[in-house]
């Protein structure tokens, strides 16, 4: 695995640095090229685990949600569609008893009753979950569990660099003196939501999608699919019969292809293709965040288990 996490390390250097360099063309390009390929395998991975749910036939569900909020034209309901998905998804893949799932239900209730009563917390719900969310948070998620799981300090390591990756961005931001004026264009067109959304969430006025914030979503979605495609001989994602996957990989390439025909019609077709995949792996997220909380509580456990047995002796050295 020591060299799977070098190539692992160097593909992450290298979407820092194209996000620096060349962000709003990096971010419009792993969109339209890796994004497909992506949300493709990923559907077809979750399929074969059944979507991480108790019944498949709810995954049919999200789907019909996914193509319900592409059409979707008010913030608010687009938000709290998104909620209840993850919510439900929640309540029914990451809790193991009725008595869990009850407190869940009420939390997420009172959670969604101070959502409901902010001006536009529902629609920055909306706007930040299926973006920043997905790709930077859960992926978050996973490195730390993954390390967490195989000991390897070299995968510690990788989360620490993400993370120094993304500060790094946000401090020291890249200047806009190198861009494609059509695709920096298309990025803020279609991706400039983000901005006022992150803008109402920390209180920031008149937060807009410049070189700062166009290079951290270059590098965060960048990353997330090559975080994906590496991790091939890890979680046996390209495991499936080769007719399936043939068709992946034509449907993969036909979506991108859509952009060369029409760039709208085709940002549309792959946007209702990433909120499927999105929904259909918030069972997986849900789970993965109760895993790290359990990693978290059995390390405390284990710390508190520890004190007793030191407590004597520093009660004899005070003596």
């Amino acid at each position: 695995m020591r060299r799977h996490d070098i190539i692992h390390l160097a593909l992450m250097l290298s979407a820092l640095v194209a996000a620096y360099v060349l962000p709003f063309e990096l971010l419009l390009l792993a969109y339209v090229v890796l994004g497909p390929a992506h949300y493709l395998t990923e559907i077809s991975w979750l399929h074969d685990r059944n979507y991480f749910l108790p019944h498949r036939s709810i995954a049919i569900a999200l789907m019909v949600l996914a193509v319900v909020l592409v059409l979707t034209t008010n913030e608010f309901w687009f938000g709290l569609l998104v909620w209840i998905a993850l919510v439900a998804c929640a309540m029914l893949a990451a809790t193991t008893s009725a008595a869990e799932g009850l407190i869940l239900f009420l939390a997420a209730l009172a959670l969604s009753l101070l959502l409901c009563s902010g001006e536009s917390s529902l629609a920055v719900v909306g706007v930040l979950l299926p973006s920043l969310g997905h790709v930077s948070l859960f992926t978050l998620v996973f490195m730390v569990l993954g390390a967490y799981r195989s000991g390897s300090r070299l995968q510690a390591f990788l989360v620490v660099v993400y993370l120094a990756a993304i500060g790094f961005i946000l401090l020291i931001p890249p200047t806009a003196a190198i861009q494609i004026p059509a695709l920096a264009a298309a990025a803020r067109d279609y991706f400039g939501g983000v901005g006022p959304a992150l803008g109402k969430l920390f209180g920031i006025a008149d937060l807009r999608l410049d070189t700062r914030l166009t290079s951290f979503l270059a590098f965060v979605y960048t990353y997330h699919y090559l975080n994906w495609f590496i991790k091939a001989d890890v979680i046996r994602w390209t495991d499936v019969p080769k007719t399936r996957l043939a068709v992946v990989i034509a449907a993969s390439a036909g979506s991108t292809g859509l952009y060369f025909y029409n760039y709208t019609f085709g940002f549309i077709f792959v946007l209702a293709l990433s909120l499927a995949h999105i929904l259909l792996e918030f069972p997986l997220n849900a789970i993965s965040v109760r895993q790290l909380g359990s990693m978290a509580t059995g390390g405390m456990r284990k710390a508190l288990a520890r004190e007793p047995a030191t407590r004597p002796h520093q009660t004899r050295r005070r003596r």
